[in-house]
């Protein structure tokens, strides 16, 4: 998913930011924000989670996922 990834963010930005941590090496931040798979996103808004997906994704739906997220937190 890495590759799709990388070309959504190149697609959202610089309007949104995409991040990724490795939950290896961060897991107090993992346990923080529930995270129990791999891959999962998280969307933020003004500091608080609105949505959430766990599974891999294609850029487009990645893109589309954010999209969607972002227009119904308003």
């Amino acid at each position: 998913m890495a590759p799709h990834f990388a070309a959504a963010a190149q697609q959202l930005g610089p309007r949104v930011r995409l991040a990724k941590v490795n939950t290896e090496a961060e897991q107090d931040l993992a346990a923080k924000f529930g995270i129990r798979s791999i891959p999962t996103l998280v969307l933020f808004k003004g500091g608080r989670e609105i949505n959430r997906q766990s599974g891999a994704m294609g850029t487009s739906d990645i893109v589309r996922w954010v999209q969607s997220g972002a227009a119904s937190a308003g």
